[in-house]
Formats: C-alpha cells, sequence, structure tokens
C-alpha cells in the first residue's frame, strides 16, 4: 500500500516536533514548569524518611526549587551514583555519599567544593566528620549524620551479674562479661557483633578489633599484613567469643540484625555505631529503652582505631545541572535551623546526631540524649590519619581510603564470614585474604 505523500510529511513533522520538544527536555534538563528540579538520590534509612518529610518546609520557603527523591537501598545507592558520576551522566543533583567516597571522589574531581554562607557556621561541623569529608583544606560535602562505634549493654542482666563497667572498657572484659549474662534457655546471648560479610558490614568492625590488637590492612610499602600475628590474635577472639556467647546465624546478622535483636532484649552486649543510641532510647522503637548503659568502645592493646568513624552527607556532583540550587538545599538540610526543625516536630532525641558541635551544647539534646556525652568523645577522639599502632600509608579507620578497598574488603570480609560458620579454620582464612589480597595489589599496580 502506498502511503500519500502528504501523509509523510505529516508524519515527517510530528516526528520533529517531538524531537524538538525531546532535545528542549534535555537542554532544560532540571527546569520544570518554571521551577528548578533537583533530584536528590539517598538511602533509605530512617534520618533520611525524615528529611523527605520535612523537605516541603524547603520548597515553601524556595518557591522556586522542587525536590524530586530517588530513594534507595545502600548497596544499590553506592552502584547508581557512582555509576552516574564516573560516566557524567548528570542524572543527579545532590547525592549521598559517606566519608570513605568522598575525599576520592574529591581526587577524581567528581564532586564540587562547597561555598557555604557564614550562617551556615562550618566551624561548628564536629572537626573529625569535618576533617573526614574534607580534601586538600577544602570540604566537598556536608554530613547529615556522623558516627563513631561503641559499647551498648543490658544494665539490669549486668546489675545481676554484679558486673560494674568502667567508661573505658577492654575486650578481655568483654568476654568476660559476655560468659556471665549469656543466657541462652532464656533467649539473652553474651554479645551481638556483625558477622554478614562486607566490607561496610562485618570488615567495619572487624577491621575495628584488629586495629587495637595491633594490626593493620597494609604496612607503608602497601604491602598487605592480613597473616600477621596481631590479625590470627584479633580473629581468634571474634570467632571464639561469637561462637561461644553470641546469637545462632551471627554470620548473618548485620547492623540491622542486631539492631532488631538489641532492642528486643536478646543481646546482653553489642558493639556498634553510636546511631543506634537514639533508636535504643525510643520507647516507641525499642523494648529496653529504660535498661541501656553506655560506654566507649572496648580496647585491648592499643587504643588506636578501636572506634570508628563515618558520616553519611550530602555533596553535589560536578554534573549537577543546578549547582546553585542543589548547594541551597545541602545547606539547609545539614543546619543548625534543620536540626532545631527535626526537634520541633520529632523531639531532641530523634535530631541527627553527630554533626554540630552546638547540638551537643545544647542542654535540650543532653537531657534528652543521656548517651551523648560519650558519643561526642568517641567521634572527637577518632583519628583517621593514625588508625593504628604503626604508621599507615592510608587514613581511615573501618577502611582504607583508596578506592580498591571496596573490593578488598567484602573479599576477605567473606572469608572471615566463613571461618566464623567454620567452614575455615582461622590460620586458612588468613592465608587466604593475605594472598588474594596480594594478587589484587599488584594488579592493580600498588605492589610489583
Amino acid at each position: 500500500m502506498r502511503i500519500p505523500r502528504f501523509a509523510k510529511l505529516l508524519v515527517a513533522f510530528l516526528v520533529g516536533v517531538v524531537l524538538v520538544q525531546l532535545l528542549h527536555a534535555c537542554a532544560t534538563g532540571s527546569q520544570a514548569a518554571g521551577k528548578t528540579r533537583l533530584t536528590i538520590a539517598t538511602v533509605n534509612n530512617g534520618d533520611m524518611v525524615v528529611m523527605q518529610g520535612l523537605s516541603s518546609k524547603f520548597e515553601q520557603a524556595n518557591p522556586d526549587i522542587q525536590l524530586r527523591w530517588v530513594v534507595l537501598e545502600e548497596n544499590v545507592l553506592r552502584q547508581r551514583t557512582t555509576t552516574d558520576v564516573a560516566s557524567q551522566g548528570g542524572q543527579f543533583d545532590v547525592l549521598t555519599i559517606g566519608s570513605y567516597e568522598t575525599p576520592i571522589w574529591a581526587r577524581r574531581d567528581w564532586l564540587r567544593p562547597l561555598d557555604l554562607p557564614a550562617s551556615y557556621d562550618v566551624n561548628d561541623l564536629i572537626k573529625p566528620i569535618r576533617e573526614g569529608l574534607s580534601n586538600n583544606g577544602k570540604l566537598y560535602a556536608v554530613p547529615f549524620y556522623g558516627e563513631s562505634s561503641m559499647l551498648y549493654y543490658r544494665k539490669d542482666l549486668f546489675q545481676k551479674a554484679g558486673i560494674k563497667v568502667p567508661e573505658q572498657p577492654t575486650y578481655p572484659q568483654l568476654k568476660e562479661w559476655a560468659s556471665k549474662v549469656h543466657d541462652p534457655a532464656n533467649g539473652v546471648y553474651g554479645v551481638c557483633l556483625r558477622g554478614k560479610p562486607g566490607w561496610g558490614e562485618n570488615m567495619g568492625f572487624v577491621s575495628t578489633l584488629v586495629n587495637t590488637f595491633g594490626g593493620q590492612w597494609f604496612d607503608m610499602k602497601w604491602q598487605p599484613t592480613i597473616n600477621t600475628p596481631a590479625w590470627k590474635e584479633a580473629i581468634t577472639f571474634y570467632v571464639d567469643l561469637l561462637n561461644k556467647y553470641g546469637p545462632p546465624g551471627a554470620s548473618s546478622n548485620g547492623f540491622n540484625e542486631n539492631l532488631a535483636l538489641f532492642s528486643t532484649g536478646k543481646c546482653g552486649m553489642w558493639v556498634d555505631a553510636t546511631v543506634a543510641a537514639g533508636l535504643l532510647s525510643n520507647p516507641k522503637e525499642s523494648q529496653v529503652y529504660d535498661k541501656l548503659g553506655f560506654a566507649r568502645a572496648p580496647i585491648e592493646k592499643y587504643p588506636n582505631g578501636s572506634n570508628w568513624i563515618w558520616a553519611w552527607a550530602l555533596a553535589v556532583p560536578k554534573t549537577s545541572k543546578s549547582p546553585e540550587a542543589a548547594q541551597r538545599f545541602v545547606a539547609w538540610a545539614t543546619s543548625k535551623e534543620y536540626i532545631q526543625l527535626v526537634a520541633d516536630q520529632n523531639g531532641w532525641v530523634a535530631v541527627p546526631p553527630g554533626t554540630r558541635t552546638s547540638t551537643y551544647n545544647n542542654p535540650n539534646y543532653q537531657k534528652a540524649a543521656p548517651f551523648a556525652s560519650i558519643v561526642l568523645r568517641s567521634i572527637q577522639s577518632a583519628d583517621i590519619t593514625r588508625p593504628a599502632a604503626q604508621p599507615t600509608p592510608y587514613k581511615g579507620i573501618q577502611y582504607v581510603d583508596i578506592p580498591e578497598f571496596q573490593a578488598i574488603g567484602s573479599s576477605v570480609g567473606q572469608t572471615m564470614a566463613a571461618a566464623l560458620t567454620n567452614r575455615l579454620s582461622v590460620d586458612k582464612a588468613l592465608q587466604q585474604s593475605q594472598s588474594s589480597t596480594e594478587r589484587f595489589m599488584k594488579h592493580t599496580g600498588y605492589i610489583d
């Protein structure tokens, strides 16, 4: 069947109109109905859900800006945002990234340095958190919340066992206490620790354990130091402790799983992120809110690197189509005014922790958060430049600040989980981890 010439011309005209519209949409990108549309990639945790709920306040104060949220699980978020900025895709105007990624991405020129107004009060940001989000003295992300690690324990169980906890406990003490409060017949386990494999899961905790036992990931020549006496002592302690006094299936438990166990009364102790303190203290979310004790993260031979430091932060990628508007939102969502807004809406115990000195100086927060002083001291004592007993070529306490660490840490995490479940001996796990890390470091050119 022949198509009349006018019909062909009409089709060509309509196709042209569509193409022009598409090109115009691409050119304007982030413009929608006369407003600047900001696309925000964020993680699906509780604090970010609160931020979304309150973001209408920002839109009311900034009627020229419309927010679009892309909420993702942590691993998916990292994959999507890394792919986008590396390929210069320009999908996002604001990124939620961590202390690990920020300086690496800044060095790769993927992020815009932030130019914040004097009213933002950058110096109010807690110094170790601020420094972890900087590169060459420039701030590339601002913290939405910050954390270190600490010991949580059940005061009722410890009182019954006659245990008094100092502010700075040791790992030998922790093992002794676990033996006294371990009561599996009544559904209470002596200690809960991360066992789920992953560079940010079990290795987040295990790295701090290795640090305080005197070990490190690499020596000053980037040679892996995994198959060493310090690592063996730390991993033997870890495996023995969890197998004797931990819950069943510990190798499947990460932060969220252990939070659920502790909040329902099934753990006598837990060493993990300080951000859990507010959740565990909330009667709506915790069955043990009135039985909580807090102490610094335990140490062994060396205090260096026994407690980690981390922040979820907001950054503006170089590919943002609306960097000025994006920076306006980033400043609002991490400001003193935002913290006050959360307090007014949800109470002081719910405000984003670990970001601003002024929060910890606030009598209202101190009253609502009995853990505040320990959290602040834990964050302030964490030094990413001195994570171990011996000098290191890297920064980072529970991670190593090189792009390759995600792959290395995840691989070693799988092997440590195999040791925890007795599929590998500790010696074999260390030997395999040492060999695989050496191969990776040779392949990437760090060592010959």
